[in-house]
């Protein structure tokens, strides 16, 4: 992987602790997009990056530790992204909305091809899906309190969450990988994150409230 040619002189020069593992997560991500999540191994990430195997186990115990560290930094990046535009967003249900939707979709297409892998890969066991599972709830929870206030008093369901966050993991999915746009995308979620608050105001007028 000529790519790495940089990063491997790079990783001779004395680096701080926390400049060796953003090395080794840059090139852990190369990786992941190059040749996908199965040739992500902590042997082969400690070869492109030009360091011993102990220098690499020394920031992820394990496989399974830096498959959860990837997905926590794209996290955190998702999430730093949507908390930047709801803070600019107008504050109407179609505009958060759209808020919601342009940056999830925006930060899967930043990462390219990469992150479904690595969602997949978090599946191969209970303590990663347990990893994924907890973000997910986090990312759900931010989504019910921001739309919250436009279902005027009726309940955003649990159930209704997690098919927007079907909806969105598939469209997003779908525009990584050319097959509808990234336009598309956006609007087809945002069109279900608007109807999903639309049923919880009509539960509260079909009991009267």
């Amino acid at each position: 992987m000529s790519s790495h040619s940089n990063s491997a002189t790079s990783s001779r020069r004395r680096l701080s602790r926390q400049q060796r593992l953003q090395q080794l997560m840059t090139i852990a991500w190369q990786i992941v997009r190059e040749l996908g999540t199965e040739a992500l191994t902590l042997g082969y990430l400690a070869e492109q990056a030009g360091v011993t195997k102990p220098v690499v186990y020394d920031h992820f115990a394990s496989r399974a530790v830096l498959l959860a560290a990837l997905y926590q930094d794209f996290d955190q990046r998702q999430t730093a992204l949507l908390d930047q535009a709801l803070q600019s967003a107008v504050p109407t249900l179609a505009a958060r909305a759209g808020v919601i939707a342009e940056s999830y979709v925006d930060c899967v297409l930043l990462q390219g091809h990469e992150i479904p892998g690595v969602i997949a890969a978090l599946a191969s066991s209970p303590e990663l899906e347990a990893i994924k599972r907890d973000y997910q709830a986090i990312f759900l929870e931010k989504c019910r309190e921001t739309l919250r206030p436009f279902a005027t008093g009726g309940i955003i369901t649990a159930a209704g969450l997690r098919a927007m966050l079907g909806a969105a993991e598939a469209l997003s999915h779908a525009a990584a990988l050319g097959e509808i746009t990234r336009e598309q995308a956006r609007d087809e979620l945002c069109a279900t994150i608007v109807a999903m608050v639309e049923r919880a105001r009509a539960t509260v007028s079909d009991t009267g409230q």
